[in-house]
């Protein structure tokens, strides 16, 4: 095989490590669960492109409350203001960002006329937790193509058993191998009649950027919102970055309200630097055609990454993140993971310490994960009670 440039992993194709695991035999079985009936407390989201979110009730269609903003209690040495934007409590499979992302791929799918989505992740994966579970409640069939990194803990977690919950059907495969894992599994699900829908595109997670961008960009509003009601502008918002698909959202919405914003995101994955910035730009300029906007021309200057807190990559963390953590919580009731949240959260500290940012407001975006966090008190719980 030649060689091929990957998104999701950045290797070349052809090779393959011998620590890795080799894909097992791939068969699409047909799941067509009936859709789960939404609960009274949690009406069923949709996703509109003109109006956003919206949650539909006695057949009438409302836009979703915004999360809310919450104000933190921090040292005022430095004059700042942080403030955090609630995205863990948005309603639907435990909350998170990935509520968001997830109806704007399951619009766009339908969009499509496909009939079966394909999913990729860690056993970690807020995403495959959230879409495995939305197309779950509405009877759609999922596929999860799972891989870790060579060192990465591969030991079950909260995420893992709600997606097997969801009945999503889970294909592993090594770092090397996703590539012609999703051309495998899309090939199958076709032979038997499907329409398969990879939420990032084709084969080698390239084409399909945009999509998850417009989440965020339509969510920006909730934020100005917020600005005008209170009468305050916050002047720097920071979140994880992971795959970037919330950061692109954004920047896309600071470009097109042209506000003086800085938006930050904190690296929390093994993905190299540039290529992260490649990826954003890439979701910017996809976001911008298919809503057929006007591209500023020095879009690529409001991508800003900070990669200097990411503890060697995705999944790694220390004592300062779990102090972090701690004190998060006892502090402002705050549930953050090490895997994401937290990594961020401490990460942004440390920035405005070491860039001597003071007399500011900083939003911060909680991201989810809260099913990580208790894995997270699950470990040190354990800990305690073997010392």
């Amino acid at each position: 095989m030649g060689d091929y440039f990957c998104k999701h992993c950045l290797v070349h194709g052809g090779s393959s490590r011998a620590e890795e695991s080799r894909a097992a035999p791939f068969r699409f079985r047909k799941i067509r669960a009936k859709p789960m009936p939404a609960l009274a407390c949690y009406p069923e989201m949709h996703y509109n492109k003109k109006i956003g979110f919206t949650t539909k009730k006695n057949g009438v269609y409302r836009k979703m409350t915004a999360t809310v903003i919450q104000k933190l209690k921090l040292d005022a040495g430095s004059g700042n203001e942080i403030y955090v934007k609630r995205d863990d409590l948005l309603p639907f499979s435990i909350g998170g960002n990935k509520v968001r992302i997830s109806e704007a791929f399951y619009a766009d799918m339908q969009a499509k006329g496909c009939d079966t989505m394909i999913i990729y992740g860690s056993r970690h994966s807020n995403l495959c937790r959230v879409l495995s579970n939305l197309c779950c409640s509405r009877g759609t069939d999922c596929v999860m193509i799972c891989s870790h990194e060579a060192d990465e803990e591969t030991a079950a977690t909260n995420n893992t058993a709600l997606i097997e919950w969801a009945g999503a059907q889970v294909v592993n495969c090594g770092k090397q191998e996703i590539a012609q894992t999703v051309e495998r599994v899309m090939s199958e699900i076709e032979e038997r009649g499907g329409k398969p829908y990879y939420i990032y595109g084709n084969k080698f997670g390239v084409g399909n950027e945009g999509t998850a961008a417009s989440a965020y960009a339509d969510a920006y509003a909730e934020i100005q919102t917020y600005e005008k009601e209170c009468g305050k502008e916050f002047d720097y918002i920071i979140c994880p970055s992971g795959t970037g698909a919330t950061q692109t959202g954004l920047i896309c919405g600071h470009l097109l309200s042209g506000d003086r914003k800085k938006i930050l995101g904190v690296m929390i994955s093994s993905r190299e630097t540039k290529r992260a910035y490649q990826v954003i730009e890439e979701g910017i300029r996809d976001y911008f055609a298919k809503h057929n906007l006007t591209l500023p021309e020095d879009y690529a200057s409001e991508i800003h990454l900070l990669d200097q807190y990411r503890q060697e990559g995705y999944g790694k963390y220390d004592a300062r993140i779990e102090a972090c953590i701690r004190e998060q919580y006892r502090a402002n009731s705050l549930p953050l993971d090490p895997i994401y949240t937290g990594k961020a959260f401490w990460g942004m500290q440390e920035y405005l310490k070491t860039a001597g940012i003071t007399d500011s407001r900083i939003l911060f975006l909680h991201t989810g994960g809260t099913p990580l966090f208790f894995d997270y008190v699950s470990k040190a719980i354990q800990r305690s009670s073997e010392m």
